[in-house]
């Protein structure tokens, strides 16, 4: 009778012999290759590891891409099987790097830097080492006891005659050529029970994907024999059992790993006489990809079509990174008309998908049929999908986690919604064949959606006739401009074009002045029989012999539409006379209602004007074609229209400086406090990119979630003099309720604004996020790391 079938039908029995095989292995360890203190490893060296006596493993330096990480793996094999890696969520060393095993009997990793890191830590110096044919790499006292091992601390896997103890856990590869901390782990409970989660989550019964079902309420131990049986010993459960005869030279090594997908899986290599092995699978802990929660980020769902296995947004939602289609999905609009609206019906439509499952839980159970749940969604701003099934509409809020296509929810639907003029364009093409796409509504929706794009089309065809007609007047128009001035102003350049005395005539003389700054004084004035309010400013600071530089920028600049950027409408080029004249902002700056206003606008208005910039940003960095870098974001130069959205103003404009007036002083202006919006680069003469603005607009966000400037001299208190340091030291203190006086603060939210803000204002320019990274962020569709102190450099105010 075979070993397993003596285990199993005798459990008493169960530890006892597996104590018994387990301590077989010390056979090993009187037949080693002995390591010597002095002795060392490198790439650029001949020897770059040190072998078993067996020669199946080796540690020491391998290869990962054009670099090397120090750890253990089987050798002869036709893809490198790694077992353990040392320091695994360092970066890889290059060539020059040296392991040694020092005389004062210690592992010391030199790196091409210079940088020494200890690999063991021993609690005492040893005096020899070796590399046992168990695979465990072990240091020696001189009374040959062991002092440590790299059984102790597995990290995603563990052979035959190791343990994993209560306590412990393996954390899952980021892929098999990455071997740094990936996306799953599997602990060893002080319950008894061995269990899989998803290493961002709270670890709790709702998170985990898998279980050893071994509850036994008191400490346990995962155990794997060398003879390939996995079981928990306290519990006396045999998880799994290899389908090899027990052979006694080693010819089969057993290893339990987690693999980089999360699924656990137990694996047979078997070694001939010329030690070349082939691999089995044996065991594996779950027999459906999908079944692993987090293997599909947020707001998308797992499928599984003919053994292969992917990764789909939910109607509405695009792919965070397409390449890696595991960071999940964000939305691809904003619900911020939704609360404007007073219809919401109008705005949204329901796209659905069948056989669909998600481990949320709803805010709202109620009795309904079919078309009223999914018309309810749509009404509701909070509510970003439901599930029906059998009557019963459950409404979620997002984002949604561990999607997956589920032929055991066969009666059961799940409705998104989308923007009404994309539920066409939004219908999934899912590849698994249990989902179907259903739409909810009316059974004339697709022809009333199909009829008014059909409208909408001819519409747009109309006016792109009208709008070609106009542009070649236009162009005929600035060509006969261009000669008169003799400019030569390109075909393509579209802005009206007025006079001086035009403009003069308009600002009554140039006597309402809204504002000075940076680039000159603006002045308001009227158009068009003096029913448009314009702003005009007079731009300074120009060189006579930049004409054609600033001629180009104003081309580049109209060619700039975004709902968060101040519009410009039209220029003035005569002489030394250079004018801009912009679309109206009759709320003023965002300087004045966060400094000067009696009362600050309410939280909900904060976080808007804080996405408000941010989207213009992005589009200023990415989005407009010809990238403009500001150069000079603050709140004076955010202005609020009538519907109090902000829009950013003076963009484009940094370059026209004189190369002698792009100094400290010209671009911070008169007064010494502005100089805090500018990133350290610009003291140290650095190279000037759009991680300066994303500074700029962290500093800027964090004014909005104050209401107080960046430097604030009259502070009750020395701490909070810098903003900076003032929000960080409550942030780590967990007092952010100390940042704000509002009562109806979403303290999420607030907790989001400020981790992003202290991000953006990092020294170093490479730890700065990009503003995509920004707005998923401060939406919520993105995890926000804890942020490292914000360093202040000392800055000569000038």
């Amino acid at each position: 009778m075979s070993l397993t079938l003596h285990l199993m039908a005798s459990k008493p029995v169960l530890y006892s012999l597996l104590v018994f095989l387990l301590s077989l292995v010390a056979y090993a360890q009187r037949n080693e290759s002995v390591v010597i203190p002095g002795s060392s490893l490198s790439p650029s060296l001949n020897r770059t590891s040190w072998l078993s006596p067996s020669g199946r493993f080796a540690f020491g330096f391998y290869p990962q891409g054009d670099l090397f990480t120090i750890g253990i793996w089987l050798i002869h094999q036709t893809e490198k099987t790694i077992i353990w890696t040392a320091n695994r969520d360092d970066p890889p060393v290059s060539a020059d790097a040296t392991l040694k095993f020092t005389k004062s009997g210690t592992l010391q990793l030199r790196t091409e830097a210079d940088v020494e890191k200890t690999i063991s830590d021993a609690s005492e110096p040893a005096a020899s080492a070796a590399m046992l044919d168990s695979g465990n790499f072990v240091l020696y006292k001189n009374d040959s006891s062991i002092i440590w091992e790299t059984f102790d601390f597995p990290t995603d896997t563990i052979l035959g005659g190791q343990n994993l103890s209560m306590g412990k856990s393996l954390v899952s590869s980021v892929s098999e050529l990455d071997q740094s901390s990936g996306r799953f782990s599997l602990n060893m409970q002080g319950d008894g029970n061995l269990v899989a989660y998803p290493v961002n989550s709270s670890n709790q019964p709702d998170d985990a994907y898998w279980s050893s079902r071994t509850n036994s309420g008191v400490g346990d131990l995962l155990a794997l024999s060398p003879q390939g049986v996995l079981a928990i010993l306290h519990a006396e459960k045999v998880l799994a059992s290899s389908s090899y005869p027990h052979n006694n030279n080693g010819s089969i090594i057993h290893r339990l790993t987690l693999d980089a997908d999360g699924i656990v899986r137990l694996y047979a290599h078997h070694f001939d006489r010329d030690n070349n092995s082939s691999m089995f699978m044996e065991w594996s802990s779950l027999p459906n990809q999908c079944q692993v929660k987090g293997f599909c980020g947020l707001n998308s769902y797992c499928s599984v079509t003919a053994n292969k296995t992917d990764c789909t947004c939910y109607p509405g939602f695009d792919f965070v990174n397409p390449g890696s289609k595991f960071l999940g999905c964000y939305r691809n609009f904003t619900d911020d008309d939704c609360i404007r609206s007073e219809d919401s019906m109008v705005l949204y439509g329901m796209v659905g998908l069948e056989n669909m499952w998600w481990g949320d839980y709803s805010y709202s159970v109620v009795a309904a049929m079919e078309e009223d749940c999914s018309n309810s969604c749509s009404k509701d701003c909070n509510c970003g999908a439901v599930l029906f099934r059998n009557n019963i509409c459950s409404k979620f809020k997002l984002p949604l986690r561990y999607g997956r296509v589920d032929k055991d929810k066969s009666a059961q639907k799940a409705f998104f919604k989308v923007i009404a003029r994309k539920i066409l364009t939004d219908l999934p093409g899912p590849s698994d064949p249990n989902v179907r796409v259903v739409t909810d509504g009316k059974s004339g929706l697709v022809l009333i959606l199909a009829t008014c794009l059909g409208f909408i089309s001819c519409l747009c065809f109309i006016f792109a006739v009208y709008s070609f007609l106009r542009y070649k007047h236009q162009v005929r128009r600035y060509k006969r401009l261009s000669e008169n001035a003799n400019l030569g102003l390109s075909d393509d350049f579209t802005l009206r074009s007025f006079s001086y005395d035009e403009l003069e005539k308009a600002t009554g003389g140039f006597k309402d002045e809204l504002g000075r700054g940076s680039f000159g004084a603006v002045y308001k004035g009227t158009i068009s029989g003096g029913d448009k309010t314009i702003a005009v400013k007079r731009v300074e600071k120009i060189a006579e012999e930049g004409q054609r530089e600033f001629q180009a920028e104003m081309a580049a600049i109209a060619r700039t539409h975004h709902r968060n950027l101040v519009r410009l409408l039209g220029f003035c080029i005569e002489g030394s006379r250079k004018l801009l004249v912009y679309e109206f902002m009759s709320n003023g700056s965002l300087a004045d209602l966060l400094f000067k206003a009696a009362i600050h606008p309410v939280w909900k208005q904060r976080v808007k004007i804080a996405l408000d910039v941010a989207r213009g940003i992005l589009y200023l960095h990415e989005e407009c074609g010809v990238y403009i870098i500001h150069c000079n974001i603050k709140p004076q130069n955010i202005l609020m229209d009538d519907t109090w959205t902000a829009k950013i103003s003076d963009f484009g404009l940094a370059k026209l400086l004189l190369p002698n007036q792009l100094s400290r002083k010209t671009i911070w202006g008169e007064r010494a406090t502005e100089f805090s919006y500018f990133a350290p680069e610009w003291q140290k003469n650095a190279l000037i990119s759009v991680k300066s603005d994303i500074y700029s607009f962290g500093v800027v966000l964090l004014e909005i979630v104050c209401c107080r400037r960046s430097i604030e001299l009259n502070a009750p208190i020395a701490d909070e003099i810098v903003l900076s340091s003032w929000v960080y030291n409550r942030f780590v203190a967990g007092e952010l309720d100390k940042l704000v006086e509002d009562e109806n603060v979403d303290f999420k939210t607030l907790e989001r604004m400020v981790k992003v803000g202290l991000w953006c204002i990092q020294e170093d320019p490479a730890l700065r996020p990009s503003m995509k990274n920004v707005i998923l962020m401060l939406e919520g569709t993105m995890d926000i790391p804890v942020p490292p102190s914000p360093v202040v450099s000392d800055v000569d105010v000038p």
